[in-house]
């Protein structure tokens, strides 16, 4: 094997080894100084990375560019809980893009739960009785108060799932979480809307 082949194989060059470091040096530099150079530096080379790598989380351009910026702060703020003993540089910034695009998933994707949503609507029929149009009605409104007293996350995964068509799968990839957890908030939620209903209806 040739030595430039055998220099890839065992590991990065050195001039990616010197950059890591300066990197590292960049952080520590923020952290202890607030130094602004070296934030440029740190800026410069990994701000248009963060914004490619949410784009690439799908996510959309005007989004990436305003969560980079975010993040990036983040960084100026945070700087000096980095150890460099533990972390490189970049596993360190891209855990807080990471967690920064989750809690923007989550945030947007708390929807609270429309009362003119059309699935929530009577559908009266024609036919049908007065008697049963107000029965109708009454069940509706059961529901939609049930609804609103759940907890924010147990009416998130409700809202996704029988108001949105969403898998329990595509729940789950959305808001980052695992099915088990889910599909255990949905069994809790049907849990909590059934005891409310029945207790409204025996009232």
């Amino acid at each position: 094997m040739d030595a430039p082949l055998l220099q890839k194989a065992e590991g990065p060059s050195e001039a990616t080894q010197a950059l890591n470091q300066r990197m590292r040096d960049n952080l520590v530099a923020i952290g202890k100084n607030r130094d602004e150079q070296a934030f440029s530096d740190f800026y410069n080379h990994f701000a248009g990375r963060v914004k490619s790598f949410l784009i690439g989380k799908g996510l959309t351009e005007a989004v990436a560019d305003e969560l980079s910026q975010e993040i990036m702060l983040i960084v100026w703020r945070r700087a000096e809980s980095y150890n460099p003993d533990k972390a490189a540089a970049s596993t360190w910034l891209f855990t807080i893009a990471r967690n920064r695009r989750i809690d923007y998933l989550r945030s947007n994707a708390r929807i609270e739960v429309d009362l003119d949503d059309e699935m929530l609507e009577v559908d009266e029929d024609d036919h049908m009785t007065h008697e049963a149009q107000v029965d109708l009605t009454q069940q509706s409104v059961r529901l939609e108060q049930a609804l609103l007293k759940l907890p924010q996350e147990q009416r998130q995964v409700m809202h996704l799932s029988f108001f949105r068509g969403k898998s329990h799968g595509a729940i789950a990839q959305w808001l980052d979480l695992p099915i088990g957890t889910v599909k255990s908030r949905i069994r809790l939620a049907m849990q909590s809307i059934r005891t409310e209903i029945m207790t409204a209806e025996s009232e």
